[in-house]
Protein backbone atom coordinates (compact mmCIF):
# COMPACT_ATOMS: atom_id res chain seq x y z
CA UNK A 1 0.00 0.00 0.00
CA UNK A 2 3.02 2.29 0.73
CA UNK A 3 3.65 2.33 -3.04
CA UNK A 4 0.25 3.87 -3.90
CA UNK A 5 0.21 6.10 -1.20
CA UNK A 6 3.56 7.48 -2.51
CA UNK A 7 1.52 7.52 -5.58
CA UNK A 8 -1.09 9.69 -4.90
CA UNK A 9 0.89 11.54 -3.19
CA UNK A 10 3.39 12.06 -5.94
CA UNK A 11 0.76 13.06 -8.62
CA UNK A 12 -0.39 16.64 -7.89
CA UNK A 13 3.31 17.31 -8.10
CA UNK A 14 3.39 16.84 -11.96
CA UNK A 15 1.51 19.45 -12.64
CA UNK A 16 3.41 21.61 -10.19
CA UNK A 17 6.65 20.48 -11.66
CA UNK A 18 5.50 21.72 -15.57
CA UNK A 19 3.99 24.92 -13.47
CA UNK A 20 7.34 25.81 -12.15
CA UNK A 21 8.90 24.97 -15.41
CA UNK A 22 6.70 28.36 -17.01
CA UNK A 23 7.05 30.43 -14.65
CA UNK A 24 10.87 30.09 -13.30
CA UNK A 25 11.28 32.44 -16.58
CA UNK A 26 7.98 34.71 -16.18
CA UNK A 27 8.13 35.66 -12.93
CA UNK A 28 11.25 37.63 -13.11
CA UNK A 29 10.38 39.31 -16.18
CA UNK A 30 6.36 40.10 -17.06
CA UNK A 31 5.17 39.37 -13.15
CA UNK A 32 7.49 41.28 -11.70
CA UNK A 33 6.29 44.39 -14.02
CA UNK A 34 2.73 43.80 -13.16
CA UNK A 35 1.13 46.18 -10.23
CA UNK A 36 0.60 43.89 -6.96
CA UNK A 37 -1.23 44.52 -3.85
CA UNK A 38 1.32 45.12 -1.09
CA UNK A 39 -0.15 42.00 1.20
CA UNK A 40 1.09 39.90 -1.81
CA UNK A 41 3.33 37.00 0.21
CA UNK A 42 7.41 37.58 -0.98
CA UNK A 43 7.87 34.88 -4.13
CA UNK A 44 9.77 32.83 -2.34
CA UNK A 45 6.47 31.78 -0.39
CA UNK A 46 4.72 30.27 -3.48
CA UNK A 47 7.09 27.30 -4.17
CA UNK A 48 7.20 26.41 -0.15
CA UNK A 49 3.27 26.51 0.18
CA UNK A 50 2.42 25.13 -3.45
CA UNK A 51 5.11 21.87 -2.40
CA UNK A 52 3.38 21.39 1.44
CA UNK A 53 -0.13 21.82 -0.56
CA UNK A 54 0.50 19.38 -3.42
CA UNK A 55 1.66 16.51 -0.75
CA UNK A 56 -0.98 17.36 1.96
CA UNK A 57 -3.92 17.18 -1.12
CA UNK A 58 -2.66 14.37 -2.55
CA UNK A 59 -2.00 12.14 0.28
CA UNK A 60 -6.06 13.60 1.19
CA UNK A 61 -6.93 11.85 -2.22
CA UNK A 62 -5.12 8.90 -1.51
CA UNK A 63 -7.26 8.12 2.20
CA UNK A 64 -9.94 8.65 0.16
CA UNK A 65 -8.99 6.23 -2.02
CA UNK A 66 -8.21 3.63 0.30
CA UNK A 67 -11.28 4.00 2.11
CA UNK A 68 -13.71 3.54 -0.50
CA UNK A 69 -11.64 0.34 -1.74
CA UNK A 70 -9.60 1.82 -4.89
CA UNK A 71 -11.83 3.07 -8.04
CA UNK A 72 -15.62 2.13 -8.34
CA UNK A 73 -18.75 3.46 -8.84
CA UNK A 74 -18.57 5.15 -5.30
CA UNK A 75 -15.53 6.78 -5.91
CA UNK A 76 -16.83 8.59 -9.15
CA UNK A 77 -17.79 11.58 -7.88
CA UNK A 78 -15.62 12.11 -5.14
CA UNK A 79 -12.79 11.10 -6.77
CA UNK A 80 -14.01 12.78 -9.80
CA UNK A 81 -14.40 16.56 -8.13
CA UNK A 82 -10.76 15.85 -7.15
CA UNK A 83 -9.73 14.95 -10.39
CA UNK A 84 -11.63 18.19 -11.85
CA UNK A 85 -10.20 20.22 -9.35
CA UNK A 86 -6.27 19.13 -9.91
CA UNK A 87 -7.22 19.97 -13.70
CA UNK A 88 -7.95 23.07 -13.36
CA UNK A 89 -5.46 24.19 -10.89
CA UNK A 90 -2.49 22.94 -13.43
CA UNK A 91 -4.39 24.88 -15.77
CA UNK A 92 -3.85 28.11 -13.93
CA UNK A 93 -0.43 27.97 -14.68
CA UNK A 94 -0.39 28.32 -18.04
CA UNK A 95 -3.65 30.37 -18.32
CA UNK A 96 -1.83 33.58 -16.55
CA UNK A 97 1.97 32.98 -16.31
CA UNK A 98 1.95 31.47 -19.96
CA UNK A 99 -0.75 33.14 -21.89
CA UNK A 100 -0.77 36.26 -19.59
CA UNK A 101 -4.66 35.69 -19.76
CA UNK A 102 -5.57 37.35 -16.16
CA UNK A 103 -9.32 37.30 -16.44
CA UNK A 104 -9.37 33.88 -17.94
CA UNK A 105 -7.13 32.60 -14.96
CA UNK A 106 -9.72 34.24 -12.73
CA UNK A 107 -12.41 32.58 -14.16
CA UNK A 108 -10.43 29.22 -13.79
CA UNK A 109 -9.26 30.17 -9.84
CA UNK A 110 -13.10 30.75 -9.52
CA UNK A 111 -13.85 27.22 -10.61
CA UNK A 112 -11.59 25.90 -8.59
CA UNK A 113 -11.97 26.85 -5.78
CA UNK A 114 -15.90 26.02 -6.31
CA UNK A 115 -14.33 22.37 -7.13
CA UNK A 116 -12.82 22.09 -4.59
CA UNK A 117 -15.20 23.12 -1.92
CA UNK A 118 -17.58 20.72 -3.84
CA UNK A 119 -14.58 18.18 -3.49
CA UNK A 120 -14.45 18.41 0.37
CA UNK A 121 -17.87 18.41 0.39
CA UNK A 122 -18.27 14.97 -1.25
CA UNK A 123 -14.61 13.54 1.09
CA UNK A 124 -16.25 14.81 4.72
CA UNK A 125 -18.39 11.48 4.79
CA UNK A 126 -15.85 8.85 3.75
CA UNK A 127 -12.92 10.42 5.42
CA UNK A 128 -12.99 13.49 7.83
CA UNK A 129 -8.94 13.28 8.26
CA UNK A 130 -8.70 13.95 4.39
CA UNK A 131 -11.64 16.91 4.49
CA UNK A 132 -9.24 18.41 7.12
CA UNK A 133 -5.81 17.86 5.22
CA UNK A 134 -7.58 20.39 2.12
CA UNK A 135 -8.53 23.33 4.68
CA UNK A 136 -4.92 24.67 4.22
CA UNK A 137 -5.04 24.00 0.29
CA UNK A 138 -8.70 25.83 0.93
CA UNK A 139 -7.00 28.52 2.81
CA UNK A 140 -3.93 29.20 0.59
CA UNK A 141 -6.61 29.45 -2.44
CA UNK A 142 -8.65 32.09 -0.90
CA UNK A 143 -5.53 34.29 -0.88
CA UNK A 144 -5.11 33.07 -4.70
CA UNK A 145 -8.00 34.08 -5.63
CA UNK A 146 -7.60 37.33 -4.10
CA UNK A 147 -4.21 37.74 -5.76
CA UNK A 148 -5.71 36.80 -9.01
CA UNK A 149 -8.30 39.28 -8.89
CA UNK A 150 -6.39 42.38 -7.89
CA UNK A 151 -3.89 41.79 -10.43
CA UNK A 152 -6.50 41.32 -12.67
CA UNK A 153 -8.23 44.63 -11.99
CA UNK A 154 -5.14 46.61 -11.49
CA UNK A 155 -3.50 45.70 -14.96
CA UNK A 156 -5.14 46.34 -18.32
CA UNK A 157 -5.35 42.72 -19.78
CA UNK A 158 -2.26 42.40 -23.21
CA UNK A 159 -1.86 39.76 -25.71
CA UNK A 160 1.73 37.61 -24.73
CA UNK A 161 3.70 39.52 -27.09
CA UNK A 162 4.72 36.69 -30.32
CA UNK A 163 8.28 35.91 -29.96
Amino acid sequence: MWAHAFGFTALPHLGGFFGWLLTRKEVPTWFENLKKPSWRPPNKMFPVAWTTLYTSMGYASYLVWKDLDGFNSNAVVPLGLYGAQLALNWTWTPIFFGAHKLKLALIDIVGLYGLVVATMYSWYPINKTATLLMVPYLAWLTLATSLTYCIWRDNPEQEKKKE
